[in-house]
């Protein structure tokens, strides 16, 4: 084992400082996506990271003598990550709060941060924190500005995977306002037109470094670094080089004990098994409303496209052919980003609600057109032939002798299509729609408790979709053939 960790020096995880020094490299956790100005791809140079931790990271690496290396995961994930070893150490504007210090060390603050509104330009009655009671406001996953208004009570939550997100969606009135860490609304908000910064700043709080608990050593390390760094005068010198220096910032920082970390209650640690399983069966019934509704638009709109494909004008065969290619190669997800980010650039407004079961239903329209047009394909050219000897019209023939006898063929991929296509409607959960695993999510970053929530979801997954699977059986048997 040690050798196969030499071979591969970055990803062998470090447990004190010297291990680090005699790699020569430190692999720290982030994510890029989104992430400005903490850690995101250089506009210019996209092949470089750029962000003011970027930098913390380069002056730590200095400090030691050695080498950093950036490690992408979703921010979501990257302290169970860090549970297995894939970095050193994760830096990512992560707050120093009592549920992370019950999974992580966490160092001394690099940065003292703030929650700041966000509003239309044109809004007057949101002013103070207080007046987000009964609006509906975006913010980041699992991040404090959901936490503090969890804690507030009364606000009509959306969580959204990245920063640009939230703003989009204030600049498209799919929101009344938004709550930020300041710097994410420096760089994301700020650039909007339309947008404006409301209120004073709220709610401060700190970013720190988290090591695994067992890494005592490396944590005192890194602490010892960051107050030599802090006195040099050089964690200054990079706030002021991304505009986000106050001058009270050095000496709160220095005035920093433990007890500023835990003076906010933790909102997730009394929480009984049964109020999870309740807000998990809420989120399975927006699956469940979802998948149906987006199977239904999915066997309507394929029939559709398949007759064209194999009865219509030569234009019409054309499109459907077209649609069925276009739609099959291209991502589900992309398809989603278009219709709920994209549409509006145009004018189109859609509801998280619609854009998802349009997406949903749409993609899976081009599979069961192909389904429909292998089951219809596979009836025997006679009974076409037989049927219009008969007097009947084209159409009349396709409809009461060819589509009766296909739908038997094709129940069995259809069925499988809708099970598939019931868990496919977790990626929803990128235009804020809180189906069962966006609630999963949610819940397991707020608890840690991956395992046992995840085995709870995974049992409802089932407990839903198999059903789905013996009424199709069912349906089988009862237009087969043969009733042997």
């Amino acid at each position: 084992m040690s050798s196969l960790l030499a071979a591969f020096p970055a990803w062998a995880a470090a447990g004190t400082l010297a291990d680090i020094k005699a790699r020569g490299v430190f692999r720290w956790g982030g994510d890029a996506e989104g992430g400005a100005p903490y850690v995101y791809q250089d506009p210019k140079d996209p092949d470089k990271l750029i962000g003011f931790e970027v930098d913390l990271a380069a002056a730590l690496a200095a400090k030691w003598g050695v080498r950093a290396e950036m490690g992408q995961n979703n921010r979501d994930g990257l302290i169970p990550a860090l549970g297995r070893g894939s970095f050193d150490f994760i830096m990512n504007g992560l707050e120093i709060t009592p549920e992370h210090l019950k999974q992580v060390g966490m160092s001394r603050p690099y940065y003292i941060y703030s929650q700041q509104i966000v509003t239309t330009k044109d809004r007057k009655d949101i002013n103070a924190p207080e007046d987000l009671k009964g609006k509906k406001v975006g913010v980041l996953s699992a991040s404090m500005s959901q936490r503090v208004l969890e804690k507030m009570g009364g606000v009509t939550i959306v969580a959204y995977a990245g920063n640009s997100e939230p703003c989009r969606d204030l600049k498209n009135g799919r929101l009344d306002a938004s709550l930020m860490d300041f710097p994410i609304a420096l760089y994301y908000a700020k650039p909007y037109a339309e947008l404006k910064f409301t209120g004073k700043p709220f709610a401060f709080g700190y970013y720190g470094i988290a090591v695994p608990k067992k890494d005592a050593e490396l944590l005192q390390d890194i602490n010892k670094a960051l107050d030599s760094l802090l006195a040099e005068g050089k964690l200054k010198a990079i706030y002021k080089k991304w505009g986000m220096w106050e001058e009270s910032m050095g000496s709160k920082m220095k005035r920093y004990g433990k007890e500023d970390a835990l003076v906010e209650e933790s909102a997730a640690s009394g929480l009984p098994w049964g109020k999870y399983l309740w807000l998990l069966l809420k989120s399975a019934l927006i699956t469940v409303e979802l998948s149906v509704i987006s199977m239904v638009l999915a066997v309507g709109l394929g029939l559709m496209l398949a007759l064209a494909r194999l009865y219509g004008a030569a234009p019409l065969r054309w499109l459907s052919t077209a649609y069925v290619e276009v739609v099959r190669g291209t991502p589900l997800l992309i398809q989603l980003y278009i219709l709920y980010y994209g549409l509006p650039n145009i004018g189109i407004k859609l509801s998280a609600f619609v854009a998802a079961i349009l997406g949903l239903g749409m993609n899976y329209a081009a599979y069961e057109a192909e389904n429909y047009r292998a089951g219809i394909q596979a009836i025997p050219r006679g009974q076409m032939e037989a049927a219009m000897s008969l007097g009947m019209e084209r159409m009349q023939a396709v409809r009461h002798v060819i589509l009766p006898q296909a739908m038997r063929i094709v129940i069995p991929p259809i069925s499988n299509d809708f099970i598939a296509l019931f868990k496919d409607s977790s990626l929803v959960s990128v235009i804020t729609m809180v189906e069962l695993t966006k609630m999963y999510g949610m819940l397991a970053n707020a608890t840690y408790n991956y395992m046992g929530l995840g085995l709870l979801t995974a049992a409802i997954y089932f407990g839903l979709s198999y059903p789905a699977s013996l009424a199709a059986r069912h349906l089988e048997k009862k237009l087969s053939y043969d009733h042997r």
